[in-house]
């Protein structure tokens, strides 16, 4: 496997997911995919919990051609790695299918010799059920923890990449900063419900 970096990673907040996630480039990609109506460290400890239930190795090749209503039960548990395990084990198999057939299966490939943030935050953004959102998000993610930093990197990747911001995994080294992290997207979710009330009062008058 293709090393991100010698330092761990404290994403998923548990040494052996955490041990995958900091040496396996797939492991996080395939976290980053889980990173949606689950708490952040469950996303990020689910390629752990996959590759231990699987036959074979967890790479992009042995997953894209896995069986898929088996590949549903490695997903599914118990406990499951999501609360949509079915359509969460598609979604991972297709990931796997474009990094197989892209890049070789060699995940890391996807941002090694990126000339430029766009050019990274375009090749993230092509990748099988990552949106705008979820690409800036590992822009910023590669850019503070891994040292991958084309130039405008910061800019792809706005407003995740700003320094000091405790705004999404990025910015997760530990449990403080993931209580940060956490508290801001409360914050968001308050704000966005308080923007939407007077909307339904204005549509209801």
């Amino acid at each position: 496997m293709t090393s991100t970096r010698s330092k761990k990673l404290c994403l998923a907040q548990q040494p052996d997911a955490d041990e995958m996630l900091s040496r396996d480039p797939f492991a996080l990609l395939v976290g980053m995919l889980l990173d949606q109506q689950i708490p952040m460290e469950r996303a990020f400890a689910g390629p752990v919990a996959i590759a231990q239930r699987m036959d074979g190795p967890f790479d992009p090749s042995t997953v894209a051609a896995y069986d898929p209503d088996g590949f549903v039960e490695v997903v599914a548990g118990p406990p499951a790695v999501h609360r949509f395990p079915t359509a969460m084990a598609a979604r991972i198999q297709t990931l796997a299918k474009h990094l197989d057939e892209e890049y070789g299966g060699n995940a890391s490939s996807v941002w090694a010799d990126v000339k430029s943030g766009d050019d990274l935050l375009a090749r993230l953004s092509a990748l099988p059920g990552f949106g705008a959102q979820k690409a800036k998000i590992f822009v910023a993610l590669l850019g503070k923890q891994l040292k991958v930093r084309p130039r405008g990197w910061r800019e792809a990747s706005e407003p995740y990449g700003e320094d000091g911001a405790y705004k999404s995994v990025a910015d997760v080294i530990d449990v403080a900063s993931l209580v940060k992290v956490r508290q801001f997207k409360q914050e968001q979710q308050v704000e966005k419900r308080v923007v939407a009330r007077p909307l339904r009062q204005t549509r209801n008058s």
